[in-house]
């Protein structure tokens, strides 16, 4: 007696910087899925447009064929709790976050705020600045509180979206304006000086609550300050997993992933990014939906514990429908 197969409805593509990005991790997805599963490619547009089979169709036509939905976007609309909003009200299970923690975390300044009352764990000094502030008065109001160099990023963009590294105030200056020609508000940190580092978790993977995957140590090309969006997908950062960290910062940052993901109240699975300094661990922001690719980190350490990607998927599909 066969058994008819739950039907995926992956969704890629949307109105979001991150747009290609989130193309290739849908079509990971879709490749990945597993014999028992029926994959429907839902493509959105960057004008916003659902698709399905080649035509356009709306959302209240789409969700009624899936059973549950694999989000495979990034970026705004993707990751800051719209389309969490619009797939709860339509009572779709969906994977990752729901609306509340994929727009907490999102907000990188937000973020910070909550997990300064909840955790003991360092962060980055930080000024976060609004378009209707002159850029002048803003730049004297963050020398007045700590020296460059700076990371000057958008609150709310993901994947190191338009984060500029300032060595000088000019420099910061001139980043903040380029930011705020485009965005609401900026968060300017302190440059913590130190080796970069990833840390994947997984709910009920393994029989654990919070399953840590090890950390992946990052150095960007030689011609990059920092791991930007271009070291990130550009294939020329060297990519470390495990990291080459000792024992006790290997356990730490796995504990700080698993303890940000549950303050947050995330789902199913995040990835957090942090600097291994001399002077301690630093959390520099957390992401819901990490990046499914080829060249992604998450697939790199899910390997290194010897879970597949269509093991990863067919899990977080199981936890989606039991959410």
């Amino acid at each position: 007696m066969s058994f008819p197969r739950v039907r995926v409805a992956v969704v890629r593509g949307g109105p979001s910087s991150e747009f290609e990005v989130s193309l290739q991790t849908g079509l990971n997805v879709l490749r990945s899925l597993p014999a028992r599963f029926s994959g429907l490619d839902i493509f959105i547009s960057p004008e916003g447009q659902w698709h399905m089979g080649g035509r356009v169709v709306s959302p209240e036509r789409v969700l009624p064929h899936a059973d549950v939905i694999f989000n495979a976007l990034h970026g705004e609309y993707g990751e800051d709790g719209r389309i969490q909003r619009l797939l709860s009200d339509f009572g779709v299970p969906y994977t990752g976050s729901d609306a509340l923690g994929s727009a907490i975390a999102m907000n990188k300044a937000l973020a910070k705020k909550l997990l300064k009352n909840k955790l003991e764990l360092k962060m980055p000094e930080d000024v976060a600045v609004g378009a209707d502030e002159p850029v002048s008065e803003s730049v004297e109001k963050i020398f007045r509180l700590m020296s460059p160099p700076y990371m000057v990023k958008p609150i709310a963009l993901g994947s190191s979206v338009g984060i500029k590294k300032a060595d000088t105030i000019p420099a910061l200056a001139a980043a903040l304006g380029e930011i705020l020609e485009r965005q609401k508000s900026a968060l300017v940190e302190e440059f913590i000086f130190g080796r970069e580092a990833t840390c994947g978790v997984v709910e009920g993977l393994r029989g654990q609550e919070i399953y840590a995957l090890p950390p992946v140590e990052i150095s960007p090309p030689s011609d990059r300050p920092f791991f930007d969006y271009e070291a990130k997908y550009g294939g020329r950062s060297r990519e470390v997993c495990p990291g080459c960290f000792d024992a006790g910062d290997k356990e730490e940052i796995q504990r700080l992933s698993s303890a940000v993901h549950g303050a947050l109240g995330l789902r199913h699975y995040s990835r957090s990014d942090f600097i291994v300094s001399p002077k301690g661990i630093y959390f520099l922001e957390v992401n819901t939906l990490p990046g499914l690719t080829d060249e992604s980190l998450f697939p790199k350490s899910l390997e290194a514990v010897g879970v597949s990607m269509p093991e990863f998927v067919e899990h977080v599909v199981e936890l989606a429908l039991r959410s």
